[in-house]
């Protein structure tokens, strides 16, 4: 009985943790939430944070964003050249994990990434430590603590990730983590042009 308890333990544990992974994070809620992300979380293959064409075309939101300075930037405004904008949180594990490869799409300066953290009030003041801490060097700590993008964006787990065209028109999505140094990705940001 104790080798066949062990047995599915050893199977159903991991199984289960990839599957979370897999599906990102769902928001941050009271006494159930989930443990603060560590960096040792590895991303999913490409083909696990699937690409959603389905609103294609659709116009860019107006929305204004923040950082904890009170440096502002419209959306509107960042038009003229592809924008990748990624949804996050510090205590989403697969968003963690992923921040560093979106640093590296941004350092390359093809496209414009924003990571904007879905933080609530309080938490906000730790994000510009929180990412000098994880080593990234190039991603603005933009913030958005009303989870208005969220909502705008009907993001029901976090990370979420929306590519828009250089005229404001959206590409595709991906709801959860993504590798975003895959030749797959690659092929898929250049269709933003």
């Amino acid at each position: 009985m104790a080798v066949s308890r062990s047995l599915k333990i050893a199977v159903l544990g991991p199984a289960i943790g990839l599957c979370l992974l897999a599906g990102g994070c769902d928001r941050q809620s009271g006494s159930g939430a989930q443990p603060q992300a560590s960096e040792s979380v590895a991303l999913p293959g490409a083909d696990e944070g699937a690409i959603d064409r389905s609103h294609k075309g659709s116009e860019m939101p107006e929305f204004k964003l923040s950082d904890t300075t009170g440096k502002s930037v419209t959306l509107s405004s960042l038009k003229g050249k592809p924008l990748l904008i990624n949804l996050w949180a510090t205590w989403c594990a697969p968003c963690v994990a992923e921040l560093p490869q979106l640093d590296k799409l941004a350092a390359e300066g093809k496209l414009q990434v924003l990571a904007v953290n879905q933080e609530d009030k309080e938490s906000t003041a730790q994000v510009p430590g929180f990412l000098k801490d994880h080593g990234i060097k190039v991603l603005a700590p933009w913030i958005d603590p009303e989870g208005e993008l969220t909502k705008q964006f009907g993001a029901q787990a976090y990370p979420l990730s929306v590519l828009y065209d250089s005229q404001g028109r959206e590409v595709w999505r991906v709801a959860g983590p993504r590798d975003w140094l895959s030749a797959e990705t690659a092929a898929a940001l250049a269709e933003a042009k």
